[in-house]
């Protein structure tokens, strides 16, 4: 007997970007506005449906989490490359770090007054501009650091590598129980020689070196780099950083600055199963779990890896 299974497109979607089938894949993301947990947010002016915008001004706004925003801002320059004038509809948070993005005329934040023609959120543009896997806008950094960020990183001595940390997601996210890790699991890493580990945790998981006490082998950043300009600022002036999937790793790719991801045996779409690079960000590497709750493997991975970094450094 032969049995037949048939795919919503929103059931095939995980399929088709796992795949690395982008082109289907975003086409067919577009559904996530009929959706109830996904409504579209509703303006005066018409959807860009990517018909010529030349003399036009084009809202790009933000649907989503701080990481999609700093991953797919992007595409503005290419907006306006199509003689469009851009402004860039963004969270309070990314707002300074966007204000020198290539192209665009205004960056605004909710509850600003605005004018324009037509609007498209963020997550629509790689379908406008029919992005497939050797056709991603990849070049970096395209995000660059604005004027008057305070923050200088003290290296102690003896210090071959300066490393940040984040282990910790948004706790509100549906996937964080599978993507974040305890801090315990990462201290293995304080053992390297030559290295010296600086957390950029942020939100009540910053908290941890404190309830683990291990001041001793952390040095805690997170009461200098609130602001996610002062987190750039520190991924400047660290070597690497290794992070959870969270918007650090976003930010650090858009930077250009060397992170390891750390990532689950599932991990969201824009990480390609098993592979340990990311067309969207070539600055970055990642490592996956082989196995659901499998930390130790991938820990012990980076471990290796890190020390083989410091012996480098050091000679």
């Amino acid at each position: 007997t032969t049995e037949i299974y048939t795919l919503s497109l929103h059931d095939a979607l995980p399929i088709l970007f796992r795949l690395g089938r982008l082109r289907e894949a975003f086409a067919a993301y577009e559904d996530r506005f009929d959706r109830r947990d996904c409504p579209p947010r509703k303006f005066p002016r018409p959807l860009w449906d990517g018909a010529d915008p030349a003399g036009k001004t084009i809202l790009l706004h933000h649907e989503q989490g701080l990481g999609d925003t700093l991953m797919f801002c992007r595409y503005a320059p290419l907006v306006a490359a199509r003689g469009a004038r851009v402004v860039l509809g963004v969270q309070p948070e990314v707002a300074p770090l966007l204000a020198g993005l290539p192209g665009v005329d205004r960056v605004a934040v909710p509850g600003s007054r605005l004018g324009f023609d037509l609007h498209a959120p963020l997550l629509s543009l790689p379908r406008i501009f029919a992005t497939d896997l050797d056709s991603i806008p990849a070049q970096a950094p395209y995000i660059r650091l604005p004027g008057g960020t305070a923050f200088r990183l003290r290296r102690p001595a003896g210090c071959r590598l300066a490393v940040g940390l984040v282990w910790a997601g948004n706790p509100r996210h549906t996937a964080d129980a599978a993507r974040s890790l305890p801090l315990r699991e990462l201290l293995p890493l304080a053992a390297v020689p030559g290295v010296r580990l600086h957390s950029l945790q942020f939100g009540e998981r910053a908290a941890d070196i404190a309830r683990l006490g291990c001041a001793g082998l952390i040095t805690d950043l997170s009461p200098q780099v609130g602001p996610l300009a002062e987190t750039a600022a520190a991924l400047r002036d660290l070597d690497l950083l290794i992070t959870v999937d969270t918007a650090a790793l976003h930010l650090a790719g858009a930077l250009g600055r060397p992170a390891w991801g750390l990532l689950s045996s599932t991990p969201d779409w824009r990480w390609l199963p098993g592979r340990p690079d990311s067309p969207w960000y070539p600055s970055l590497r990642l490592f996956h779990q082989p196995k659901p709750g499998d930390w130790a493997t991938v820990v012990a991975q980076v471990r290796e890896e890190l020390g083989r970094m410091a012996s480098a450094a050091g000679a």
